[in-house]
């Protein structure tokens, strides 16, 4: 008799996105005639950067002969594009990484959920509170988070993000052995400072941690003195995984491309306490797995760090955070408070109600789509986040209805 992983029934209800879409469908149901502008969930809108799409085609004309033909490539992703990565989000920046410590993947959401494989499923795990829900949901499948009661697993360690410590938390009152974080923050748009973000990885170096750093928003960063990765801070190469995307970057949602930054001094540790290269384990459950993104689409990246790209790519992430900044401000002038929409394109909205009656409040009296803050955890309810990727003329419609409503 073949039998389920039941790690698996202890998942809460539907994904967190998947519930909103089937409201959202209850509701166009009912409502044929009415527009609906969708502020929920982070998919862009715009177009991919034309570089992108210039070479996309010259790589498809290549892949249309025999002579320029490629078939499988390393799984690990092209040197071409690892090497541009290297150079230009990190070296540039000061953070010395390698391009063999770059791999290309499809998405900083299947590499966040994978990178616990190859960890113990004895392993402590600290999530923030309000968390991007794949980073629980994975643990939980795996076994790690025993049961839920009273809105969180009873084996995570939750770090709380509230208003009053600017949603970053404080570090762990017990041993923990996994950290998972994100700055610019998914859903609260905050952000941390190089000081704060080494009491971190001071932690993880004191306790033998592992850090996940998910920096899938940094190119949002408009501060010069906040951080774009955690290699700028001392140590970090020891104990952090970073996790970056085009999606948000250059329009890459439909696309998929981003990779994850695994450094050879970063260790984990045997039963018996041998130390383990992390890169080892990751390189071979990604060979294993994984068969790497294609050849048109890691040369559309590659072209991103042409001077044509970089030009696009700012025009592109400068076009959303001109939406976020009059969301913030209309937000605002209605008498809300909100974290986020200056170095992030998300805003955290306190709705000071609960968090899916004002969801439904925005969807049903403004025809406007948002995400419940309840649905990032116990530390979300209360709270909306809403997403600045659309047109400049939805947002403006949007918060011209969200007006009315309120």
């Amino acid at each position: 008799m073949i039998k389920i992983n039941e790690h698996y029934l202890k998942l809460q209800s539907s994904y967190l996105f998947s519930n909103i879409a089937k409201r959202l469908e209850a509701f166009q149901k009912a409502n044929p005639d009415k527009q609906i502008i969708r502020l929920g969930i982070g998919d862009v809108t715009r177009a991919l950067p034309a570089a992108c799409i210039a070479a996309m085609h010259k790589a498809v004309d290549e892949m249309a002969n025999d002579a320029t033909f490629r078939g499988y490539g390393p799984e690990q992703g092209y040197d071409f594009l690892r090497s541009k990565i290297a150079l230009h989000d990190f070296q540039k920046h000061g953070a010395q990484i390698a391009d063999d410590e770059i791999f290309i993947s499809d998405g900083a959401k299947c590499d966040t959920g994978n990178f616990q494989e190859i960890l113990s499923i004895q392993a402590k795990v600290a999530v923030p509170d309000p968390v991007y829900p794949v980073y629980v949901d994975t643990n939980v499948m795996a076994g790690r988070t025993g049961a839920f009661k009273d809105g969180r697993y009873g084996e995570l360690v939750y770090l709380d993000c509230t208003r009053e410590n600017n949603y970053i938390p404080d570090l762990p009152d017990k041993p923990v052995d996994l950290i998972y974080l994100c700055y610019p923050n998914n859903p609260t748009g905050a952000t941390i400072t190089k000081g704060q973000l080494q009491k971190w990885v001071d932690y993880a170096r004191q306790n033998k941690a592992l850090i996940l750093y998910d920096a899938a928003y940094e190119a949002f960063i408009r501060d010069e003195s906040i951080p774009r990765s955690i290699y700028e801070i001392d140590g970090a190469r020891e104990v952090a995984i970073e996790f970056r995307s085009f999606s948000k970057t250059a329009g890459f949602t439909g696309t998929r491309c981003a990779y994850t930054v695994v450094p050879k001094q970063c260790s984990a540790y045997t039963a018996s306490g041998d130390r383990i290269a992390v890169y080892d384990l990751w390189n071979r459950r990604h060979t294993t797995k994984f068969n790497s993104v294609s050849y048109p689409v890691q040369k559309a990246a590659e072209a991103i760090y042409s001077d044509q790209g970089q030009a696009q790519v700012r025009q592109l992430v400068d076009y959303y955070m001109r939406n976020a900044d009059y969301i913030r401000k209309v937000i605002t002038a209605l008498g809300f408070k909100c974290a986020g929409g200056e170095n992030s394109p998300y805003i955290w909205v306190d709705g000071q109600r609960d968090s899916w009656e004002f969801f439904d409040i925005l969807l049903q009296k403004a025809g406007v789509v948002c995400t419940p803050g309840a649905g990032f955890g116990k530390c979300g309810q209360g709270y909306i986040r809403i997403s600045s990727f659309n047109s400049y003329e939805n947002v403006q419609k949007a918060m011209e209805q969200l007006k009315k409503a309120l």
